[in-house]
């Protein structure tokens, strides 16, 4: 990312960490800046790791600037829901019912397209499909519309480090707890600090950030899709 970029995201994650410490905030205009996802390298061996994927990325004269995990994945860390690349559907949308948090509907999509970033409810998708350039489906969403996705438990026991993805205009917005939240607590912050109206559960265990302009590059656990800015 550009030197005045990470300062500015500097900044604002400085702000934000003043207001509530309990979050990272870190923001990408897709007006200036180019999301990317990303899960396997040209031999077909998923990243898991961001300094893997940046030392995959130096070797094509390119620097990771910003990246999180992407959603959900199986053991083989392939996705479990729909997965779009460069335009191209890698994995397909998934409409089923199941098991845990990628299954409590209402699930959503976060998707980039020549209109910008959105966060859609997951059976809405297909009919906003064309011309996506960058898709990935997880669960459940946090926000629809400004609405709290309705199983949320205001005082829920339920607490995990989380992160999230919500959108404003052109502008990304990535949220990741430095405590233990639930979820409704982190849709709320989504909604009443940062003012979304849409926004996506990525994921809770496996949360993970990597920021150059933060310094920090996290290593939880290994993942299966990531969602990154590099330069050039």
């Amino acid at each position: 990312m550009r030197r005045l970029l990470l300062l500015l995201g500097a900044l604002l994650f400085a702000g934000f960490a003043a207001a509530d410490p309990r979050f990272t905030v870190v923001k990408v205009d897709l007006r200036t800046e180019r999301l990317e996802l990303f899960l396997r390298d040209d031999a077909g061996v998923p990243f898991k790791r961001f300094d893997r994927l940046d030392a995959w990325l130096k070797e094509r004269h390119r620097q990771l600037g910003f990246a999180v995990n992407a959603g959900m994945y199986h053991e083989d860390f392939s996705p479990v829901g729909l997965l779009v690349r460069n335009g191209r559907e890698e994995a397909p949308l998934n409409l089923a019912d199941g098991a845990g948090n990628f299954f409590l509907k209402p699930n959503g999509v976060f998707l980039v397209s020549d209109m910008g970033p959105r966060v859609v409810e997951s059976s809405e998708y297909l009919a906003l499909a064309q011309g996506v350039r960058l898709a990935t489906q997880s669960g459940p969403l946090l926000l629809r519309r400004g609405v709290v996705h309705p199983a949320f438990i205001p005082h829920s026991d339920s607490r995990k480090i989380r992160n999230g993805v919500g959108v404003i205009g052109h502008t990304a917005i990535f949220v990741i707890s430095e405590t233990p939240v639930n979820f409704y607590e982190f849709a709320l912050y989504f909604r009443d600090v940062l003012h979304c109206r849409d926004a996506l559960y990525l994921d809770g265990t496996v949360s993970a950030l990597h920021s150059t302009a933060l310094h920090r590059s996290d290593f939880v656990r290994e993942l299966g899709p990531i969602l990154g800015v590099a330069s050039p």
